[in-house]
């Protein structure tokens, strides 16, 4: 039976923080997850959840998965703690490490969850901030494998604002050799440092593709997914980046161009008619509520692969 391997990194801060090997072990545990073919035990291992941003299921699929590993989980709100008040970073965290075996962060500024990382010595797992949600792309390609079974001549193209989903899906496509296409307007454009990274690690450089038109990014993709317009803390930008996402809706038309048998993703929440129609998020090709589950599914592997003996 197939048993979880200590990451070599502490933390998983970026998909950059773990290989391609290490990937591939995660993918295959989490799908042991899900099949009920592994039983791992962290009865009395400690979950902290650390949520600057609102959250339905990167909280609800971690406390989950906690659970189902026989740990328990505390959530710890900054509106009811001291991390609220000011309480320096670096003192929550070398608290939080005598207490807890390790420790979800969902926050705005990428740099916090470094100094979390910094002053903690049990292991810091990025659940989103504004560079990386690199939990969801473990999920996203958790589906994609289950549907297509190789990841070799799979295309993926995400339409919409070149955010946080967006660089990792970058990230983890490169380690994996998986072709991505971002389509975006112009100023909208991923983080120049991914992109560089992204280069880097592709042999095939070719297969990362940034545009600004959706309708040839989206011209045989066996994958399109999208994501919300206008992320937490943008509220006030809503009107100015609806008007520039004119034109980057999947909708069925759109899916017509890609491959016969593509699938549609998204991380959710979902505003139909903005990013996504009703038509094409309830169409037979989604798999967003199965990618929603996946969350849980690969969360399970990644906290036995952390902190599990």
């Amino acid at each position: 039976m197939i048993k979880p391997i200590r990451l070599a990194n502490n933390n998983f801060l970026s998909s950059l923080d773990i290989s391609i090997d290490e990937i591939t072990h995660i993918l295959e545990l989490s799908r042991n997850f899900k099949n009920k073919k592994l039983n791992i035990d962290l009865s009395n291992k400690v979950l902290g959840l650390i949520f600057d941003k609102s959250s339905t299921r990167t909280r609800v699929s971690f406390q989950v998965a906690m659970s189902r590993l026989g740990g328990t989980t505390i959530d710890l709100n900054p509106t009811t703690s001291q991390i609220g008040r000011g309480e320096p970073i670096k003192d929550t965290a070398r608290v939080l490490s005598r207490y807890c075996d390790v420790i979800a962060i969902r926050t705005f500024d990428h740099s916090d969850l470094e100094e979390y990382a910094k002053w903690s010595t049990k292991p810091v797992i990025n659940a989103l901030t504004d560079l990386e949600h690199p939990c969801q792309a473990l999920a996203d390609f958790l589906t994609i494998h289950e549907e297509f079974l190789d990841l070799k001549d799979v295309v993926l193209t995400f339409i919409g604002d070149g955010n946080n989903v967006a660089n990792s899906l970058i990230l983890c496509g490169a380690l994996l050799g998986v072709e991505v296409r971002i389509a975006c307007p112009k100023g909208y454009e991923p983080n120049p440092w991914v992109i560089k990274k992204a280069y880097e690690i592709y042999k095939n450089k070719y297969l990362l593709k940034i545009t600004n038109d959706p309708n040839t990014a989206v011209l045989g993709a066996n994958v399109l997914y999208t994501d919300v317009w206008s992320s937490m803390g943008e509220e006030n930008k809503k009107d100015e980046k609806d008007k520039d996402f004119n034109g980057f809706t999947i909708t069925n038309d759109l899916v017509s161009k890609a491959d016969k048998n593509a699938i549609i993703l998204h991380c959710l929440p979902a505003y139909r008619s903005k990013e996504i129609t009703d038509e094409a998020f309830e169409s037979k090709n989604s798999r967003i509520f199965e990618q929603a589950e996946n969350r849980m599914h690969v969360q399970q592997a990644l906290l036995a692969c952390l902190i599990s003996r």
